[in-house]
Protein backbone atom coordinates (compact mmCIF):
# COMPACT_ATOMS: atom_id res chain seq x y z
CA UNK A 1 0.00 0.00 0.00
CA UNK A 2 1.42 3.80 -0.93
CA UNK A 3 1.12 6.33 1.40
CA UNK A 4 0.81 9.68 0.06
CA UNK A 5 2.58 12.77 2.50
CA UNK A 6 0.21 15.47 2.26
CA UNK A 7 1.19 19.07 3.18
CA UNK A 8 -0.41 22.46 3.69
CA UNK A 9 0.21 24.34 0.93
CA UNK A 10 1.13 27.72 2.14
CA UNK A 11 -0.25 31.12 1.11
CA UNK A 12 3.13 32.34 -0.30
CA UNK A 13 2.97 29.40 -2.08
CA UNK A 14 -0.16 29.31 -4.15
CA UNK A 15 1.22 31.95 -6.56
CA UNK A 16 4.06 29.56 -8.22
CA UNK A 17 1.79 26.87 -8.56
CA UNK A 18 -1.44 28.65 -10.41
CA UNK A 19 -1.86 32.03 -12.14
CA UNK A 20 -2.43 34.87 -9.90
CA UNK A 21 -6.14 35.09 -10.80
CA UNK A 22 -6.84 31.75 -9.50
CA UNK A 23 -4.67 31.77 -6.78
CA UNK A 24 -6.68 35.34 -5.44
CA UNK A 25 -9.93 33.89 -6.29
CA UNK A 26 -8.69 30.96 -4.02
CA UNK A 27 -7.93 32.91 -1.33
CA UNK A 28 -10.69 35.06 -0.89
CA UNK A 29 -12.72 32.07 -0.20
CA UNK A 30 -10.54 30.61 1.90
CA UNK A 31 -10.07 33.86 4.14
CA UNK A 32 -13.99 34.61 4.07
CA UNK A 33 -14.95 31.01 5.43
CA UNK A 34 -11.74 31.74 8.00
CA UNK A 35 -12.98 34.80 8.36
CA UNK A 36 -16.64 33.31 9.11
CA UNK A 37 -16.07 30.53 11.66
CA UNK A 38 -13.67 33.17 13.73
CA UNK A 39 -17.08 35.63 13.55
CA UNK A 40 -19.39 32.84 14.74
CA UNK A 41 -17.07 31.76 17.27
CA UNK A 42 -16.55 35.51 18.47
CA UNK A 43 -20.09 36.47 19.79
CA UNK A 44 -22.46 34.48 21.75
CA UNK A 45 -25.26 35.88 21.03
CA UNK A 46 -25.18 36.32 17.07
CA UNK A 47 -23.56 35.08 13.99
CA UNK A 48 -21.24 36.73 11.75
CA UNK A 49 -23.58 37.55 9.11
CA UNK A 50 -25.87 38.60 11.64
CA UNK A 51 -23.15 41.18 12.86
CA UNK A 52 -22.86 42.30 9.46
CA UNK A 53 -26.00 43.04 9.06
CA UNK A 54 -25.79 45.24 12.57
CA UNK A 55 -22.80 46.72 11.09
CA UNK A 56 -24.40 47.81 7.91
CA UNK A 57 -27.46 49.11 9.40
CA UNK A 58 -24.59 51.51 10.61
CA UNK A 59 -24.24 53.14 7.34
CA UNK A 60 -28.29 54.49 6.90
CA UNK A 61 -27.31 57.82 8.95
CA UNK A 62 -30.71 59.99 7.45
CA UNK A 63 -33.32 57.06 8.00
CA UNK A 64 -33.61 53.42 8.97
CA UNK A 65 -33.08 51.02 5.89
CA UNK A 66 -35.63 48.64 4.52
CA UNK A 67 -34.57 44.59 3.79
CA UNK A 68 -34.25 45.77 0.03
CA UNK A 69 -31.60 48.73 0.55
CA UNK A 70 -29.67 46.02 2.98
CA UNK A 71 -29.74 43.46 0.68
CA UNK A 72 -28.16 45.88 -1.82
CA UNK A 73 -25.68 47.01 0.80
CA UNK A 74 -24.72 43.28 1.65
CA UNK A 75 -24.25 42.36 -1.74
CA UNK A 76 -26.95 39.88 -0.95
CA UNK A 77 -30.85 38.64 -2.14
CA UNK A 78 -33.28 40.31 -0.14
CA UNK A 79 -34.69 36.48 0.85
CA UNK A 80 -31.33 35.72 2.43
CA UNK A 81 -31.44 39.05 4.30
CA UNK A 82 -34.84 38.30 5.43
CA UNK A 83 -33.90 35.40 7.00
CA UNK A 84 -31.13 37.05 8.75
CA UNK A 85 -33.75 40.04 10.04
CA UNK A 86 -36.11 37.61 10.86
CA UNK A 87 -33.36 35.70 13.39
CA UNK A 88 -31.80 38.90 15.01
CA UNK A 89 -35.68 39.72 15.31
CA UNK A 90 -36.35 36.75 17.19
CA UNK A 91 -33.52 38.12 20.06
CA UNK A 92 -34.92 41.10 20.42
CA UNK A 93 -31.96 43.54 18.59
CA UNK A 94 -34.34 44.71 15.81
CA UNK A 95 -37.79 45.86 15.87
CA UNK A 96 -40.24 46.32 12.25
CA UNK A 97 -41.88 49.17 11.59
CA UNK A 98 -43.59 51.16 8.51
CA UNK A 99 -42.27 53.69 7.17
CA UNK A 100 -44.46 56.96 7.56
CA UNK A 101 -43.93 58.10 3.66
CA UNK A 102 -44.38 54.91 1.76
CA UNK A 103 -46.59 52.25 3.62
CA UNK A 104 -45.63 49.64 1.55
CA UNK A 105 -42.12 49.96 2.85
CA UNK A 106 -40.98 48.56 6.31
CA UNK A 107 -38.05 50.46 8.20
CA UNK A 108 -35.98 48.20 10.30
CA UNK A 109 -34.71 49.62 13.61
CA UNK A 110 -32.30 48.31 16.37
CA UNK A 111 -33.49 48.18 19.41
CA UNK A 112 -31.97 49.19 23.10
CA UNK A 113 -30.60 45.96 23.34
CA UNK A 114 -28.77 45.96 20.30
CA UNK A 115 -26.96 49.01 21.95
CA UNK A 116 -26.22 46.80 24.73
CA UNK A 117 -24.69 44.27 22.28
CA UNK A 118 -22.89 46.48 21.35
CA UNK A 119 -21.17 47.75 24.33
CA UNK A 120 -20.44 44.36 25.39
CA UNK A 121 -18.26 43.57 22.19
CA UNK A 122 -16.76 47.17 21.57
CA UNK A 123 -12.82 46.28 23.48
CA UNK A 124 -13.07 43.07 21.82
CA UNK A 125 -13.65 44.30 18.31
CA UNK A 126 -11.12 46.89 18.61
CA UNK A 127 -8.18 44.15 19.31
CA UNK A 128 -9.71 41.60 16.75
CA UNK A 129 -9.58 44.45 14.24
CA UNK A 130 -6.30 45.80 15.63
CA UNK A 131 -4.63 41.23 14.96
CA UNK A 132 -6.55 41.43 11.58
CA UNK A 133 -4.37 44.32 10.27
CA UNK A 134 -1.38 44.26 12.31
CA UNK A 135 1.70 44.62 9.95
CA UNK A 136 -1.07 45.90 7.35
CA UNK A 137 -1.03 49.95 6.36
CA UNK A 138 -4.16 52.31 5.56
CA UNK A 139 -2.26 52.64 1.90
CA UNK A 140 -2.23 49.11 1.59
CA UNK A 141 -5.64 48.58 2.69
CA UNK A 142 -7.38 51.28 0.55
CA UNK A 143 -5.26 49.32 -2.42
CA UNK A 144 -7.02 46.00 -1.35
CA UNK A 145 -10.27 47.81 -1.17
CA UNK A 146 -9.81 49.40 -4.49
CA UNK A 147 -9.06 45.79 -6.10
CA UNK A 148 -11.92 44.28 -4.67
CA UNK A 149 -14.53 47.52 -5.37
CA UNK A 150 -13.18 46.90 -9.08
CA UNK A 151 -13.89 43.05 -9.25
CA UNK A 152 -17.14 43.74 -7.44
CA UNK A 153 -18.27 46.33 -9.97
CA UNK A 154 -17.31 44.10 -12.93
CA UNK A 155 -19.78 41.39 -11.21
CA UNK A 156 -22.52 43.74 -10.91
CA UNK A 157 -21.95 45.01 -14.08
CA UNK A 158 -22.54 41.54 -15.21
CA UNK A 159 -24.92 40.96 -13.76
CA UNK A 160 -27.36 44.23 -15.41
CA UNK A 161 -26.14 42.67 -18.96
CA UNK A 162 -27.93 39.41 -18.05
Amino acid sequence: MQYIAYMKIKNEDILKIVPPRMGLFGLLFSFMNRLQATGDSFYEEITCKQFFLLACMNLYSSEPPTANELAETMGCSRQNVKQILDRIKKKGLLVFKQDENDRRKQRIFKTEKTKILAKKYLQKETEFMNLLYNGISDKEIRGVYKIISKMEKNITEQECEK
